[in-house]
């Protein structure tokens, strides 16, 4: 007997030896396969025979040794196989490849991911392990402690780690350097799987009296009399780094019973430092080797039921308002992010068919979680794929009618959000983190503002209105739809639809912006032989795509064997994915957002979204695939490829690749394929016009592997065309299965195969139909604000839609109570003011208001007219006779005496009036600008005046009595010029002839008739006899000796003439005269006006001013 022997373990392990039975005679058989033999041994766990058990015995332990999980593995079957190399004479016995000579080696572990936070315990095999050597983990930028089990396995516990998506996971052995890598996937908290879950949505209230928890507690230890601890932990963005606060424990020392309540009131009287903080994770762990912990986290979860008895404390009993106010000023301060994001689609379903834009919302979606807890009345929400330049998400909601819902509208309504809850790079720093960063800016806010105050709050209205308002759909624009279908058919951006059965890799679409670039690439193979023979057809069954500088996505379909789980593979940069958990459903790559439906676990749809907004679908069923480009506007015009140039023009589809445009009849296959098709045809090299292929390499198949420029397909449409006459009932049968679709005729009568020729049909009505709808245009009012303190009876927008308001209680309506959106998109006119609510007391007073304001409005012009009247027949009186009025009086001290004879009497000269109180003293030494000199009149200089400002003007109104005890004691009043004594101002006293009477003015005397001139016995006393004869005045601040003339008024001899309206003539005309008439004559307009001349005195005839006086006077 010939033994021959394989060792199938890893290299750190001596290789378990087995025995080969495939043929114990060792002669070779006709039937036995070249270099190799197999040999079945079944039901090993009921086997009692040496070889079973030896078999059984050698496997179970290899791989439980070997394999990680795999404790408790017992075989059932077991195949051995032989392969020449080792087991036939002249084999080759040397091993091939030692992972001891290669510097990057695969690492194997388990689980492949875990949550952001930290916890997961990672078991990793790959090299050989020793008890007494370090092991180093290294997970993105935290270093952990690798902890050894057994020689060929480790175990490491994830740190809090602040990334999202695949992370490079290595280890180093010793001092190695860390040469073993593999791919570990971080979970955000919020798409982590969920391992503590609540039974009611009590933890998210204000203040619930019980919190109810559970988890499953073989994820913590197989040890049931284990104890754990239940604690709460923070999040803080206080600098630019965010840090994770531990805040409190809640259990210690519980038992691992998978389930806990939680009494909020048991919380009531601690006072944390850190009371803050607004939202929580809740954990249980349990400690193992070197103080390392075994976590489960919860979901983010608000702090109201901990932390409202601290906030109570310290805010009052309205701490959400106090807490929302708070966030609001802090907001104020952040930037704009807004104007970055996309417009939300007008109905639910153009948001289902913008697969480049949009995708299903966690929180709200109708496939996978339809509570919606924080968007009540919607029924799906969508949310942006990938983060903005800023790092923000737009977020879109659906009621049950497919509308869109808006803030303006309800607190539930769609949410602009500042973080997206991707995060954005770099992740370690603040406002950036994923799921924590969005949970700290949005989501907080919307509890302390709406959901634990009124929706009518003012800080839920700040909320809704300011800071987090919902963008209406009025300028959406629906991306463009190209496809690739069946065997294969193609339809452009413009709609042109062509047949093309080339075989190889082609470029289906490609843009020629550089600012935008993208690449999508198809491959096609030949279609499998029906029972006919060989078939001339091709189908897709390959798509690679990428952005500008993003990852390489590829979408292949899997071989028929293959697909029992898995219809489709999806690689990463020649990396295979997996979708099939729900913490794996959506996965972010650089630029590129990957996600299957979460109602499908075969991965038989694939949708990867750009940070561009292109979007690809790809759909498979029952081995045929269909591929969906989505292309937003600003890709208009360039684009090629076999979807051709997306114009909104179908004739100018089919440009070649040097950008020559070709005109081509769609009903030749035989054109549209030579001409034109097979030039996008992609080469193993880098072409100009077309790139370079995207496709994995795999098991050497380069581009040239798939190519056949020589391979002949069928040009002809319709199957009565190609087919014999003998096969009339195929004909016949692609005319029931298909009726009018030429596509799927063509594709039964091709391959005979039913299940393509329905799936081609059903993917050309699919496309049609998305084409259809995201070519309608949609109208929209856009956003009609709900008033404060009130409600709007329906929420749609689209034109037709009548939206009626309500008010409050105690509220009462004002302005137009229905409105009207209009065909063209407006919302009508409000014909009474817009509307609102206002409360009954200010209504009242508004109306008071209003009923005040029209009777001013019609009383004040009232008024206004009369004044007017009164005034314009006053000025008409005064041009008929300008001396109308009283005349003035001439000069300073009549002036004064008419005042105190109004007051006091003719004959009071007391301090004090009748009461016995002190009069207000009148002070009228100032400096007074006269604006001179006059043009063509003297100047005239004073001489200086010794000013005292406790002097006293005895010649005031106050009399001369006095006037001794009031002079300055320190001046002597001595007229020391030399000059003839002359008196100027208002106070000088003139006679007809021009000469110095050398007498005042008494003002007793004037007060004896005030407003009409002196008698004829006026007196003439206060001179003073000089040595020379003349005459002195006693001394006055304003005496001077310039003018020599008297006033008209001053002559003993003068009979004035009084008007029959009072007035009396004094000031002379241009003849020295004064003007005289009767009683009864009419006034005659006065010919000389009032000049400088008549009003003011003149120096004496032939005197010039000196140069001592070229100057103002100030008087």
């Amino acid at each position: 007997m010939i033994r021959q022997f394989v060792g199938i373990r890893r290299t750190c392990h001596p290789p378990i030896i087995w025995e080969n039975f495939s043929n114990p005679t060792g002669t070779i058989r006709s039937t036995n396969i070249l270099s190799t033999s197999a040999r079945l041994e079944r039901d090993l766990m009921t086997r009692t025979d040496r070889f079973g058990v030896e078999v059984r015995e050698r496997v179970m332990w290899d791989i439980r040794e070997g394999v990680v999980g795999a404790e408790t593995f017992i075989p059932k079957h077991v195949v051995i196989t032989t392969w020449k190399n080792v087991s036939f004479a002249g084999g080759i016995d040397n091993s091939l490849f030692t992972n001891k000579n290669a510097s990057h080696l695969p690492l194997t572990f388990a689980p492949e991911s875990g949550n952001m936070l930290g916890g997961t315990v990672v078991n990793i095999t790959g090299p050989c392990f020793d008890r007494n050597v370090r092991v180093m983990c290294h997970f993105d930028t935290e270093d952990v402690l690798g902890h050894y089990v057994d020689k060929n396995r480790v175990i490491c516990i994830q740190p809090f780690l602040k990334a999202e998506g695949y992370i490079r996971l290595e280890i180093s052995v010793g001092n190695e350097r860390f040469k073993w890598r593999g791919k570990y996937f971080v979970e955000t908290p919020d798409a982590a799987a969920e391992k503590i879950f609540f039974e009611t949505d009590d933890v998210h209230r204000k203040a619930p009296k019980e919190i109810r928890i559970n988890w499953n507690a073989y994820n913590l230890t197989t040890n049931a009399n284990a104890n754990i601890m239940i604690s709460l932990w923070g999040y803080r963005e206080t600098t630019i780094h965010p840090q994770l606060e531990y805040i409190d424990v809640i259990e210690a020392g519980l038992t691992n019973t998978g389930h806990y309540v939680i009494a909020p009131q048991n919380y009531a009287n601690r006072n944390n430092i850190n009371n803050d903080l607004q939202f929580d994770i809740v954990n249980t762990q349990q400690y193992i080797l070197l103080n390392e912990k075994i976590i489960l986290w919860s979901k983010p979860i608000p702090l109201g039921w901990y932390f409202g008895f601290q906030w109570e404390r310290k805010y009052g009993r309205k701490w959400p308002r106090a807490l929302c106010d708070n966030w609001i000023r802090s907001d104020r301060f952040l930037r704009n992010f807004a104007a970055d994001l996309p417009l939300c689609p007008c109905t639910l379903e153009h948001a289902l068919y913008d697969k480049g834009r949009y995708r299903p919302d966690r929180e709200c979606d109708k496939d996978s979680n339809p509570t919606c807890l924080r968007h009540k009345g919607a029924i799906h929400c969508v949310v942006s794929g990938t983060p903005t330049g800023q790092g923000a998400e737009q977020q879109c909601c659906y009621d049950r009618y497919g509308f869109l819902m808006l803030s303006y509208d309800q607190m539930w309504g769609s949410r602009p959000r500042r973080i997206h809850n991707l995060g954005k790079m770099p992740w370690n720093e603040a406002s950036k983190v994923p799921t924590l960063s969005t949970w700290f800016h949005d989501m907080r806010p919307f509890y302390s503002c709406c959901f634990w105050q009124e929706e009518q709050a003012v800080g839920c209205e700040t909320f809704r209105f300011e800071r987090r308002p919902s963008q209406d759909c009025v300028a959406y624009q629906a991306p463009g739809v190209a496809g690739v279908f069946g065997d294969p058919h193609i339809i452009t951006f413009d709609g042109t639809q062509y047949t093309f059965n080339g075989l190889g890799e082609f470029v289906l679409a490609r843009s020629v912006d550089a600012e935008h670039r993208f690449e999508i690439q198809g491959r096609f193979e030949q279609m499998p032989p029906n029972q006919h023979g060989g078939v001339a057809a091709t189908q897709l069954t390959a798509l690679a795509m990428r952005g500008n500088t993003t990852t390489t996505i590829e979408v292949r379909l899997r071989p028929k064997e293959a697909r029992w789980r898995y219809k489709v593979d999806v690689l990463a940069d020649g990396r295979r994915i997996y979708f099939d958990r729900e913490s794996l459903k959506f996965q972010h790559f650089d630029g590129v957002t990957v996600y299957t439906p979460t109602y499908l676990l075969n991965q038989s749809e694939v949708v990867v979204m750009f940070d561009s907004g292109i979007g690809v679908e790809v759909v498979e069923n029952e081995g045929y695939m269909t591929g969906r480009a989505y292309l937003p506007w600003h890709f208009i015009n360039k684009t090629s490829g076999l979807f051709g140039n997306w114009s909104f023009n179908p004739l100018d589809d089919f440009v070649l690749p040097n950008g020559l445009m070709l005109t081509l009849n769609l009903n030749d296959f035989e054109q549209l394929h030579k001409e034109w098709a097979m030039k996008w045809m992609l080469a193993d090299r880098d072409l100009s016009g077309l790139g370079s292929a995207l496709f994995t390499r795999e098991f050497g198949k380069s581009a040239s592997y798939y190519s056949n420029q020589s391979f002949v397909p069928n040009y002809e449409a319709e199957p009565e065309n190609f087919l014999p006459a003998n096969r009339s009932y195929d004909i016949e049968r692609a005319e029931e299965l298909c009726g009018e679709s030429y596509q799927c005729r063509y594709d039964y009568g091709m391959t005979l195969n039913r299940d393509l020729a329905h799936f081609t049909k059903n993917y050309y009505d699919s496309i049609i139909n998305i084409r259809t709808l995201n070519s309608k245009r949609i109208l929209s009012c856009g956003v009609l604000e709900t008033p404060r303190f009130g409600r709007k009876l329906s929420f749609n927008f689209m034109p037709g839609a009548k939206v009626s308001f309500e008010c409050n209680e105690g509220f009462v309506l004002i302005g137009d109570q229905r409105r009207e959106c209009l065909s063209n998109g407006l919302w009508n006119m409000p014909e009474h003011g817009y509307t609102e609510c206002l409360r009954e007391v200010y209504y009242t007073r508004r109306v008071a208001f209003i009923a005040i304001g029209i009777i001013l409005a019609v009383i004040l012009p009232l008024m206004l007219c009369i004044v007017c009247g009164a005034y314009r027949f006053r000025q008409k009186q005064l041009k008929e006779d300008p001396q109308w009025q009283m005349s003035l009086p001439r000069s300073r001290a009549s002036s004064r005496t008419n005042l105190r004879q109004i007051s006091n009497g003719p004959d009071d000269d007391s301090d004090t009036d009748q009461m016995g109180t002190i009069k207000k003293s009148r002070s009228y030494d100032k400096v007074y600008h006269t604006n001179e000199p006059l043009p063509g009149k003297p100047r005239i200089d004073f001489p200086a005046k010794k000013w005292d400002l406790d002097e006293e003007d005895f010649t005031s109104s106050e009399g001369s009595g006095n006037k001794d005890s009031k002079l300055a004691k320190d001046i002597e009043y001595i007229n020391k010029t030399g000059e003839k004594t002359k008196q100027v101002g208002r106070r000088s006293l003139h006679s007809s002839s021009g000469q110095d009477e050398g007498t005042a003015i008494d003002e007793q005397d004037e007060l004896d008739d005030v407003g009409s001139l002196q008698s004829p016995t006026y007196k003439r006393n206060g001179f003073t006899d000089l040595p020379n004869g003349l005459k002195q005045q006693q001394y006055s601040p304003t005496f001077s000796a310039i003018d020599s003339r008297n006033s008209g008024a001053s002559s003993m001899s003068y009979q004035p003439n009084q008007t029959r309206y009072g007035g009396v003539a004094v000031l002379p005309n241009a003849n020295g005269q004064f003007f005289n008439r009767t009683s009864n004559a009419r006034p005659a307009p006065i010919v000389t006006a009032l000049s400088q001349e008549n009003g003011l005195p003149s120096p004496p005839h032939g005197a010039s001013p000196t140069p001592s006086v070229q100057k103002s006077t100030e008087v």
